[in-house]
């Protein structure tokens, strides 16, 4: 549609190209081919300025991509980092009940020693008491 449209606009200045031409007439032949020039020219710079905001966009296109697939490799790489965080939380985790039972069993067995040496140091006083006292005194 817009071919077609350009195409008509190409045949309405061929027209008017020629009507100017078969008018003969060198004054306005001069003018319309300065303002065509000048037309020509605007036509080449803004196609410059075009290409340059085209070429621009294409760079921040590029490097918006990199830093974006430079965050994609950081997030991974902290990911993988917190999985291994995690890992090593479970397995922190996991000796520290172990240790915590093996507290409460040393605490436990400490209790038992001291009760233990409570009951040995009652039957020595009473050994020592039977050496000292009783024996002498039933020879």
């Amino acid at each position: 549609m817009a071919q077609g449209h350009k195409f008509q606009d190409l045949e309405e200045t061929g027209e008017v190209l020629v009507a100017l031409i078969n008018s003969s007439e060198p004054v306005k032949l001069q003018q319309v081919k300065a303002e065509h020039q000048a037309l020509f020219y605007k036509h080449l710079e803004t196609k410059k300025i075009v290409t340059q905001i085209l070429k621009d966009t294409a760079q921040i296109e590029e490097s918006a991509g990199k830093r974006l697939l430079d965050m994609e490799e950081q997030k991974k790489h902290r990911q993988k980092e917190l999985e291994n965080l995690e890992e090593q939380l479970q397995q922190c985790t996991a000796k520290s009940l172990i240790t915590d039972s093996e507290i409460q069993f040393l605490q436990n067995e400490l209790e038992s020693l001291r009760k233990t040496e409570g009951k040995l140091e009652t039957l020595q006083k009473e050994v020592d008491e039977d050496t000292t006292e009783i024996i002498p005194s039933a020879l």
